[in-house]
């Protein structure tokens, strides 16, 4: 019997695995703890997407789960793919991460994970929202405009590609440390449904009104957007969102990589140092952990008509 149970246990880990590279099968996933001192902050990794360098979830969050290692009391709980193969690693969470895909590939749209999110936001779990997470099916948007404060939908909202710089910030635990700073090419949405208390902008900047794709962007021309915000829920609950980090190559930006671990730390309801969080960073760490993308095979470039090739006349 214990030999069997071992072998399904095996047998379980390999195909949870399935889809990780060989690297990746080395990070420790849904590695649970039961210690009540400690905090519990679940990772939720989206499955691969996108090109080489850009919506590397698995690698990012394997680095957000490094940083928050650096600050003492804290137990982060990664799961890839989206969604734990164990959803027991959710009981006692203080706050959940979603750094994946949105729109209908939002890991928690079944109904019965949509009432697992629910309970432990009614419960207090604190909740964050980065990048294309924020992108939510309509059925489901008064759901996460509630718990996140501020949700991304078709009917407004806009998105595109271009350099941000960040200079003024407000005076808010999130933002403890972190300096003035840039991100070069990153991917932004913006102009989203927030709700109309709580909500605090942190990082906010120009967009170039070219990428205002929506009538009711377009009435707001040359206004500085909310790309980043916290919020106090009315139950007491706390949320973060920062709609970048699309290149992964820009966590090496200390500030960027601060702001997001206080974010943590503040809606898991952790005193946030004065200076900010530790986020010490190796250069070499950006490297590990990448998602397997294949390169498109090039499309056959047709050879120039010739006189012989060239169709004849009618």
């Amino acid at each position: 019997m214990y030999l069997r149970t071992l072998v399904l246990a095996f047998l379980a880990i390999a195909t949870a695995r399935a889809e990780l590279t060989e690297e990746q099968a080395c990070v420790p996933l849904e590695a649970d703890t039961h210690d009540p001192k400690l905090a519990k902050v679940v990772l939720l990794a989206g499955s691969v997407s996108n090109k080489p360098g850009q919506h590397e979830y698995f690698a990012g969050c394997a680095l957000m789960m490094d940083w928050l290692k650096q600050n003492g009391g804290v137990w982060p709980v990664m799961a890839a793919n989206g969604w734990p193969k164990n959803e027991h690693i959710f009981e006692g969470a203080r706050t959940v991460v979603v750094y994946a895909d949105g729109g209908e590939k939002l890991p928690f749209l079944d109904p019965a994970r949509l009432e697992l999110m629910r309970k432990l936001m009614a419960g207090g779990a604190g909740f964050v929202m980065l990048h294309q997470s924020v992108d939510t099916p309509e059925a489901q948007a008064p759901d996460v405009q509630a718990w996140l404060g501020g949700v991304f939908t078709k009917d407004i909202g806009c998105r595109g590609h271009w350099d941000m710089a960040f200079d003024q910030f407000p005076n808010h635990p999130t933002m403890r440390g972190v300096q003035p700073f840039a991100a070069p090419l990153d991917g932004w949405l913006y102009n989203l449904h927030f709700a109309e208390h709580g909500v605090t902008p942190l990082l906010t900047g120009a967009v170039p009104d070219k990428s205002r794709t929506t009538p009711d962007a377009q009435s707001h021309n040359g206004r500085a957007e909310t790309i980043g915000w916290a919020y106090e829920r009315p139950d007491g609950g706390r949320s973060f969102a920062f709609t970048g980090c699309d290149l992964h190559r820009n966590w090496q930006v200390e500030s960027q990589r601060r702001m997001v671990v206080n974010g943590i730390l503040w809606t898991a309801k952790i005193e946030v140092p004065e200076a900010g969080a530790k986020v010490k960073f190796n250069p070499a760490d950006l490297a590990k952990n990448l998602d397997y993308k294949p390169k498109p095979t090039p499309k056959p470039v047709a050879a120039p008509a010739t006189e012989a090739t060239k169709p004849a006349a009618q």
